[in-house]
């Protein structure tokens, strides 16, 4: 057997065994040509490079263009090629400016757009290229598509978007406050990448440790050093920019433009994905302009198993849209998975008509209820930078700290109020947008809200469901004569069944730290503040001041002064 022979067998006994491990339709062929390193002019001379996969001796092709700040050599960019390759795909898999090869300096997110559509250009030129485009991939992917689905013309065929937004810097400081675990992962993850061991392909414990502990590093603006050892560009750029008003990052916001593209588009996210709420305002904002659009909502993270969902409607997406396959398309608008119910539901939009915003209200006494709260004093507390209120699980990026822990040890703390409501008599589900309505007054008028849904067990054990959080600054959001402000805290949404048995509860505290950048009590910019004060918090639930979680029952509530929802 010759080595040509033997390799043709290797290649399509291991495309066999992808294709049957993500479940994909049969393949149009196993015969697959990759050109490597594809150079294609920017704009400004700027040479970056390419890929390009397609199945041998095809004429010209649509092109579904991935451009990547990770490497076009990650195994998760070969995986996506060669299935799409191996469906008939034309895939050009480019390295974004400044990464692995191109040209140019690696500036995070600034100049996707520009070198986007330079990209877009010189394809349509290709004689390999029948002139139709389409886009595809997940996170950083996205963010360069969005960066130019919009502004093409002619317009994209089609855009798949995995847990990805159109409005990436509102991820960066979601509530107003600087979400510090997720930028300084990456941030280090992306400046070390061409140095790590097999370009970043393998874990790296040591680089982990250090993160971690430059999470505590004052001032937040110089946590890089201990991180990796030397400035990030990306890092003191997004710290620097955390303070209220600041437009520096609108260049790189297509929210607003994407309202006017046309292009079809097809949404992968997860009930845990760190963009999950502002994904789900691009498909909200999309099908409301009479666009075609469809998400999916499983329960994942910002991950792999994340991933191997985007391609798998990324497959059906494209096969309808570049190739006129319609039978993988016999899907509702929106599916998504009903936590803790093991269920895939079928709904006609986000959010759900089934859906009803529902106050829960915090009670005396550490009480949650539906009634109106009685005559009470309010709860107190104090929030310290010096020792900030830890965070327990939700979305993040690194592995092993996502989703639900147990919030026991936090829950414990003094600076952390806990309502608890009794136990449910019935399952209650929850299918929507989560939000909270907290009255509340500081000593300073400065401070952070964070509110935190729980799910307690029988045995007693507490474990996040969704939370979010809102920085308060003096005059903003505006006080009542009593110095009273109405918190209104946007939590992340959520698809989740409380089990009959369990119970509700609501933390509210004054950070969730290193999730979020802890808050000084001074005013002080986030990147260079580094004393702290403490902060003292009044937290009422009294009648014209009745503090509550807005949850999204599946069911209308009960009668006033009923104890459960009907």
């Amino acid at each position: 057997m010759t080595q040509s022979v033997l390799r043709e067998r290797t290649r399509r006994g291991f495309g066999r065994l992808v294709d049957r491990y993500l479940d994909m339709p049969e393949p149009v062929t196993f015969d697959i040509e990759c050109v490597r390193d594809l150079r294609i002019p920017m704009r400004d001379g700027t040479v970056l490079l390419a890929d390009r996969y397609r199945p041998r001796g095809a004429g010209s092709l649509p092109v579904v263009l991935l451009r990547t700040p990770y490497g076009k050599h990650k195994p998760d960019i070969k995986l996506f090629a060669g299935v799409l390759a191996r469906r008939g795909f034309q895939v050009v898999a480019q390295n974004v400016r400044g990464v692995f090869g191109s040209g140019g300096e690696f500036h995070a997110f600034v100049h996707e757009k520009e070198d986007g559509l330079a990209t877009a250009a010189w394809l349509r030129e290709r004689a390999w290229c029948d002139g139709r485009l389409a886009t595809a991939g997940a996170s950083y992917l996205g963010h360069t598509e969005w960066a130019i689905g919009p502004y093409l013309d002619p317009p994209l065929e089609a855009m798949c978007l995995g847990i990805t937004t159109s409005a990436f810097p509102a991820a960066f400081y979601p509530g107003g406050v600087l979400a510090l675990h997720n930028m300084l992962v990456w941030s280090s993850a992306t400046g070390t990448q061409e140095e790590a061991p097999l370009g970043g392909l393998l874990p790296n414990p040591l680089h982990d440790r250090r993160v971690q502990r430059a999470m505590r590093t004052l001032p937040v603006g110089e946590s890089d050093l201990t991180a990796i050892g030397r400035p990030e560009r990306f890092l003191r750029e997004v710290s620097a920019h955390a303070e209220p008003d600041d437009t520096y990052w609108a260049p790189i916001d297509h929210s607003a433009a994407a309202l006017d593209m046309a292009t079809p588009t097809s949404m992968v996210t997860g009930w845990w994905d760190i963009f999950l709420p502002w994904q789900l305002r691009d498909f909200a904002a999309l099908t409301a302009a009479g666009h075609r659009s469809r998400i999916t909502i499983g329960p994942w993270a910002h991950d792999r198993n994340a991933l191997k969902a985007t391609l798998t409607d990324h497959v059906s997406w494209l096969s309808a849209q570049l190739a006129g396959d319609m039978t993988q398309l016999h899907q509702s608008p929106v599916r998504l998975y009903l936590q803790r119910a093991g269920r895939w539901l079928d709904f006609d939009r986000w959010p759900p008509p089934q859906s009803v915003p529902t106050p829960l209200r915090l009670q005396p006494s550490g009480g949650l209820d539906w009634p109106e709260p009685p005559d009470s004093t309010p709860d107190r507390f104090t929030y310290h930078g010096a020792d900030p209120t830890p965070s327990t699980g939700g979305p993040l990026l690194l592995p092993g700290e996502v989703r639900q822990q147990d919030n026991t040890a936090v829950e414990q703390r003094p600076d952390v109020l806990v309502f608890t409501g009794r136990p449910l008599p019935r399952d209650l589900d929850l299918i929507g947008p989560v939000s909270a309505e907290v009255h509340v007054r500081t000593d300073s008028g400065h401070g952070d809200v964070f509110v935190r849904l729980c799910d307690v067990d029988r045995a007693g054990v507490s474990r996040n469901v969704t939370d979010g959080i809102l920085r308060l600054r003096p005059g903003a959001p505006p006080a009542d004569a009593d110095g009273v402000v109405t918190a209104r805290v946007e939590m992340h949404p959520t698809g989740y069944r409380f089990l009959r048995g369990h119970s509700l509860r609501v933390q509210v505290a004054g950070g969730a730290f290193p999730r979020y950048a802890r808050h000084h009590g001074t005013g002080a910019p986030a990147a260079t503040a580094v004393a702290c004060r403490p902060i003292r918090f009044e937290v009422f639930h009294e009648p014209g001041r009745p503090s509550a979680v807005v949850l999204p029952l599946m069911t209308a509530p009960g009668p006033p002064g009923g104890s459960e929802p009907a």
